[in-house]
């Protein structure tokens, strides 16, 4: 029964945060038949919402940052299940992000709005590619692993959770950080950019700064010389730049 739950809890988890996630990217891209989006609903004073906007990213990068940390996990699996330290984490991340979406305030001042059509439709096609970009990264490095599918699996099966591998499948050989990246283009690329856009990539922006350099150092820690030589040879956010690959 217990394995049994922890599977269910782990499927639920799953979708829930998979949804906020695919939702975020029409959040994101303003799609109009979307309730909310970034740039929709009443503006209120421009402090207070800076304010809240702020807030509601530091809490995306504080729930971010210490459950991604091997000293948390392993507090965690002390009163849950170690096959779903990783459902929680994705399940945690669902909550905290439809938290950003429903209680973000626009700020809807214009600091550009591109208005040919082709530049538009240009603009647009990256924007997607940007979030085509994180899915097929996750899918790479193991999707199910990331979002916590194989972990509840194997448990399910009484089989032991394979230990993570570390490998450089095709995009990473590219960057490091391809799913940054991807989030990176996501926030950024839009032909309308409104003042609370700019707020919410600004801030996004200095929180995977924060998050790869928090990351990479955890990666260095558990791999050692290997992941050094990684870090060496591949750049980490913009492709082709900072790295050696004849190293």
């Amino acid at each position: 029964m217990n394995r049994i739950l922890v599977f269910i809890y782990g499927m639920i988890s799953y979708l829930f945060g998979l949804g906020a996630l695919i939702y975020f990217f029409g959040f994101m891209g303003n799609l109009s038949f979307l309730p909310k989006t970034i740039d929709s609903g009443p503006a209120g004073l421009f402090t207070t919402s800076l304010v809240i906007n702020i807030s509601l990213i530091a809490l995306f990068g504080i729930q971010h940052t210490i459950m991604a940390r091997m000293n948390f996990k392993k507090a965690l699996v002390r009163f849950i299940p170690a096959a779903s330290e990783r459902s929680t984490f994705v399940f945690m991340t669902g909550v905290v992000l439809s938290l950003i979406m429903w209680q973000w305030r626009p700020m809807p001042s214009i600091l550009w709005n591109v208005e040919n059509s082709t530049a538009q439709l240009a603009i647009t096609v990256i924007f997607w590619g940007g979030w085509a970009l994180v899915v097929l990264s996750s899918f790479l490095i193991n999707h199910f692993e990331l979002f916590g599918l194989q972990q509840i699996w194997f448990n399910l099966r009484k089989k032991s959770i394979p230990s993570i591998s570390f490998k450089e499948p095709f995009l990473y050989t590219i960057v490091r950080h391809p799913i940054m990246l991807g989030i990176l283009i996501g926030i950024w690329f839009t032909p309308l950019m409104s003042t609370g856009h700019l707020v919410f990539s600004l801030a996004m922006t200095c929180y995977i700064l924060f998050g790869v350099r928090m990351e990479e150092r955890d990666l260095i820690l558990n791999l050692g010389e290997q992941y050094i030589n990684y870090k060496a040879k591949v750049p980490g956010l913009i492709p082709f730049i900072g790295g050696n690959k004849k190293s």
